[in-house]
C-alpha cells in the first residue's frame, strides 16, 4: 500500500502536474483543503505532509496522529503552532532555500525600481505626461557606489550580496549569526551592529524570518536613525516592520513607494524546486534518517 502525503491546500492544475511528476514511487499524494472533512480524512491517513503553512495549530496535529515530517513548500513558518508541533514530536522543514534566487532578483527588482522611480514614471506616460517638472526634482539615482544594508544574511541575504556586487554596491550586514572573516571576505561583505547599518546604508534590505526576536524589528525610531532618502526594502514578513498599513493608509498614494503583493517566491522555475527538495526530505525521513531544513525552534541540540 502507498505511504500517503497530504498535501495542501490545492493549487492549479499547472503546478499539481508538476507535483504529481516528482511524487516518489510508492507514495500517494492525497489533495485537500485545510478544514474541509476530506483534508481531516485524509490527515488521518498521511504519514507526512508537504504544502504550505495555513490552519497549522493543535487540532492539525492532533488530526494526523501518524505524521512524521511536516515539509513546507514556503521559507516562512509563522503559521505553524511550535508549541504544537513540539507537543507531537513531528519535525517542521521549510523549503530548504529553493525560493532564494526568486527573492533575491525581487530584491534588486525593487531597489531599481525605487531608485529609477519605475512606477511613477510608467504612470505618467500612461495618463499621457511625457515629462513632468524637471530632473531636480524628480531625481533617479545609480547603485553604484551606493551602501546596501542587509538585515538577516541567511540564503536569500547571500544571494542579495552577491547580485548588489555586480551593481557595485558596497554591502554590509547585520544577523545575530555572524561569518567568519574569511566568510565574509570571499562574499565582499562586512559586520556592523543594527544601529550603525541604519545611521549608514543608502539602501536597507531586510531577510530575517519572523518571530518573537524579529516582530516589529524596524518601527519610528528605526526609522528615524536611516540616512535622510534612505530606501527601505521589505521581501520577508510584514510584520516585521511595525508600520502595518490599514486600506486607506497615505503610504499607498506616496509617488516613492512601491509595492508587490506576496509574489516574490513562487516563479515557476522554484515550484520544481521547492517540491524536489520536499520529496527529497520525506524520502530521507521514510529511510529512516533526520529531515533537513527543520526550522531553528525545532531543532535538537
Amino acid at each position: 500500500m502507498a505511504t500517503k502525503i497530504l498535501f495542501a491546500p490545492k493549487q492549479s492544475d499547472a503546478v499539481l502536474e508538476i507535483a504529481r511528476s516528482l511524487t516518489p514511487a510508492g507514495f500517494e499524494l492525497l489533495i485537500a483543503e485545510f478544514g474541509t472533512p476530506e483534508f481531516y480524512a485524509a490527515a488521518g491517513q498521511a504519514e507526512y505532509y508537504l504544502g504550505l503553512a495555513r490552519q497549522m495549530g493543535g487540532e492539525f496535529f492532533r488530526s494526523a496522529p501518524n505524521l512524521k515530517l511536516v515539509q513546507l513548500l514556503s521559507a516562512g513558518y509563522d503559521r505553524v503552532d511550535i508549541e504544537a508541533a513540539r507537543k507531537a514530536g513531528v519535525p517542521v522543514s521549510n523549503t530548504g532555500g529553493a525560493n532564494a534566487i526568486a527573492v533575491a532578483e525581487h530584491t534588486l527588482m525593487l531597489i531599481l525600481a525605487v531608485l529609477k522611480r519605475v512606477v511613477r514614471f510608467h504612470n505618467d506616460v500612461v495618463a499621457g505626461k511625457w515629462r513632468v517638472g524637471g530632473f531636480d526634482d524628480q531625481r533617479v539615482y545609480e547603485l553604484s557606489r551606493r551602501t546596501l544594508g542587509i538585515v538577516g544574511l541567511g540564503n536569500i541575504g547571500k544571494k542579495v550580496a552577491r547580485r548588489a556586487a555586480a551593481f557595485d554596491m558596497t554591502v554590509q550586514y547585520y544577523d545575530i549569526a555572524r561569518l567568519t572573516e574569511a566568510e565574509e571576505d570571499a562574499l565582499g561583505v562586512r559586520f556592523v551592529l543594527l544601529p550603525e547599518l541604519l545611521r549608514s546604508s543608502d539602501v536597507v534590505s531586510l531577510h530575517v524570518p519572523l518571530d518573537d526576536s524579529t516582530r516589529h524589528l524596524l518601527g519610528a525610531a528605526e526609522f528615524a536613525q536611516m540616512k535622510p532618502g534612505g530606501v527601505l526594502i521589505n521581501t520577508c514578513r510584514g510584520p516585521v516592520v511595525d508600520e502595518p498599513p490599514a486600506k486607506d493608509h497615505p503610504l499607498f498614494h506616496l509617488p516613492n513607494v512601491t509595492l508587490t503583493p506576496h509574489s516574490a517566491g513562487p516563479t515557476w522555475e522554484n515550484w520544481t524546486a521547492r517540491f524536489r527538495n520536499g520529496f527529497d526530505n520525506i524520502l530521507r525521513v521514510a529511510a529512516g534518517r533526520a529531515p533537513k531544513w527543520v526550522i531553528p525552534e525545532l531543532q535538537k541540540s
